[in-house]
């Protein structure tokens, strides 16, 4: 997926909040939008959803199946989040018995299966912001996109967001994700738009860091530690045989 160009604001005669935005998704990767608040990354991925459309520019080769999990889920809606989420189901083109497969193992992963006969209005944020994630996952999307995913979840479900993200990337998916409380640092390998007055900075590479132990024999310990530090590696620590 492409986006070309992008120009984007609100109302004519306001300011753009996204100007001549180029980049691209490949398949079976991971983008993090970062940059302050308010600097448009909600608008930028409501784009790439299919939600706003640009004044100038283009979003091209958008896969089909899209899921997009908003920052703050709506629940001020006359439903239960059982027959809410069939409903998107059936929305996606899942056939009534797929729909109610996956809402079901959906919600049982998520911990949400006792409260789906609860009205979304009476479920507490937490609850409420599981019944978003979910519909945006329940049919398999090829571009996941999520505002802020850790915003509101309980830990237990927080903690499910790395396995969520890497499930999509190994069948192929994209994701895009914004995030200002950290929990990007989690993710399999990602990479970075940085997002500042309406443009993108080049998007990077974000940094991978792995502990490993090496052995070696013990008149050979600080040769090894130099040649490690010389190839830019840190040493944290050398263990010796008691």
């Amino acid at each position: 997926m492409r986006l070309d160009g992008v120009w984007l604001r609100y109302r004519r005669g306001e300011p753009w909040v996204l100007r001549g935005v180029d980049a691209s998704v490949a398949p079976g990767e991971a983008v993090a939008v970062v940059g302050r608040n308010g600097v448009g990354k909600s608008t930028l991925l409501k784009l790439a959803a299919g939600l706003l459309r640009p004044q100038r520019g283009a979003v091209r080769d958008r896969p089909a199946r899209v899921g997009y999990v908003p920052e703050r889920f709506p629940a001020d809606q006359p439903f239960t989040a059982r027959r809410y989420l069939l409903g998107m189901a059936a929305v996606h083109g899942l056939a009534p018995a797929d729909a109610v497969r996956s809402v079901g193992e959906w919600a049982a992963r998520l911990h949400l299966d006792g409260l789906l006969d609860s009205p979304l209005a009476e479920l507490s944020k937490g609850s409420a912001q599981k019944v978003g994630l979910i519909q945006g996952l329940v049919h398999r999307p090829d571009l996941l996109i999520l505002d802020e995913p850790w915003e509101g979840l309980d830990a237990a479900t927080r903690a499910e967001i790395p396995a969520i993200v890497r499930d999509t990337l190994d069948r192929g998916g994209r994701v895009l994700i914004s995030d200002h409380l950290g929990g990007v640092a989690s993710l399999p390998e990602v990479r970075t738009w940085e997002l500042a007055d309406g443009t993108l900075a080049a998007p990077a590479l974000a940094p991978v860091e792995c502990v490993i132990e090496v052995a070696v024999a013990g008149s050979d310990v600080d040769a090894a530690v130099a040649s490690l530090r010389a190839a830019g590696h840190r040493v944290l620590g050398v263990r010796t045989p008691s």
